[in-house]
Formats: C-alpha cells, sequence, structure tokens
C-alpha cells in the first residue's frame, strides 16, 4: 500500500494500536478483535522478541484493510528490514534522518517522535508524514495546543499516556491521530482470552474520537 493510502486510513481512523507480543496465534486473535472495534493500524514493536518475524507472519496474515507497522525503528538498515518484511508504517521514538529517507525512498508512511518545537519542525522538514511526539505523558493535550499555534501545519501523533478516557482529548487539542497500547489491550483480557472486552475497548475508543 502507498505511503498517502496509509496517512489516509490512518487519519480516518485517528488510531494505531502498539502491541508487544511474542505469540503470533495470540496476536492475530488480538488484531481480529480489536479490528471489529474499529482499529486496523497495527504496530509491532522492534523491542518485542523476533520482532521482524512476527512482522513477517502478520503481514502475510492480514486481512482486507489492516496495516501492519513497525515501531521503535531507530535507524535506516532497520527501516529497511521492516519494509522487506512487509511493514506498511514505521514508527520511532528518535528523529534519524536516514531512516526518513528510506521510507519515503521506499514511500512508506514513517513517523519519528520527536518533543521540543525544533525538533518536531527538524523531523516534519525531512518528511515525516506524522510527528510522534513522545512521551506525551510528560506533557498533555494542552502542549499540543500550544505547538499547533505556530505550527498548524505539523501533523502531530502521541504516545505515552494515551487512554481510552483522554483520547479525545488530544485530538480536540491538535493531535491528527494516537497511538495506544495498554490501555487498549488489556493484559487481562488476552490473558484470559476475552476477545469481545477487547473489541468493546476499541469501539469505545473509536467512537469516542468520531
Amino acid at each position: 500500500m502507498r505511503r498517502d493510502e496509509v496517512l489516509d486510513i490512518i487519519l480516518a481512523t485517528k488510531v494505531i494500536a502498539v502491541i508487544r507480543m511474542s505469540d503470533t496465534e495470540k496476536l492475530t486473535r488480538v488484531v481480529e478483535a480489536i479490528k471489529k472495534g474499529g482499529v486496523c493500524a497495527i504496530e509491532i514493536t522492534m523491542t518485542t522478541p523476533s520482532a521482524l518475524e512476527i512482522i513477517t507472519e502478520m503481514a502475510k496474515r492480514r486481512s482486507s484493510g489492516t496495516l501492519i507497522g513497525a515501531g521503535t525503528v531507530l535507524d535506516a538498515a532497520t527501516a529497511e528490514a521492516v519494509i522487506r518484511a512487509g511493514a506498511e508504517f514505521v514508527v520511532s521514538p528518535i528523529t534519524n534522518f536516514d531512516m526518513i529517507a528510506i521510507c519515503r525512498r521506499n514511500d512508506t508512511f514513517v513517523a519519528p517522535g520527536a518533543f521540543s518545537p525544533t525538533e518536531i519542525v527538524s523531523a516534519w522538514e525531512k518528511g515525516a508524514d506524522v510527528v510522534k511526539v513522545f512521551p506525551a505523558t510528560s506533557v498533555g493535550p494542552k502542549y499540543f495546543q500550544d505547538i499547533k499555534g505556530p505550527l498548524p501545519q505539523v501533523r502531530l501523533m502521541p504516545t505515552g499516556g494515551v487512554s481510552i478516557e483522554n483520547a479525545r482529548e488530544f485530538i480536540r487539542c491538535g493531535a491528527c491521530c494516537v497511538a495506544i497500547g495498554t490501555a487498549l489491550l488489556d493484559k487481562k483480557a488476552i490473558a484470559a482470552e476475552d476477545w469481545t472486552a477487547l473489541t468493546d475497548k476499541a469501539k469505545a475508543l473509536v467512537e469516542s474520537l468520531r
């Protein structure tokens, strides 16, 4: 899928689910459950054991409309590897210009991480589709409103501290989408294989963002 197509889907759904799981079978069920709730962009972090193999497998298994991406990508070589494995978007906690260049060369959506206004603009000018503001838990939604004042052209995504309860406030304050992990992917529900609970959480999140 082309970069602009992935961007359109993420901007429309307004959420990326961040998953750290090494059990591929259970991960498939988790993805199916939250997809039923309207969350279709799935980020597999590179801190997950065997992350590259999981991305490869999930890319093969994905259903229509599901996006499989890679997170915690720190350099160009890793970006190249995850794209070849089938990742349709790349997310990082940092800004690495070579990584952004690889993603643009491969027509792949990229969201590098930044924090200060200078870092945010640098990432944007180098070709970020969305700038990941990390850690958002340190600043809260108001920070996004403050940044969007002088920088209305920059698309921002909070990561860290985003919950089902506050996600809408981040969007209201100027974020184009949110990245959410444990607040959506309830560990107890996953352990109990309560897929309905995950679907209900995803529905609640998506509905709050409309």
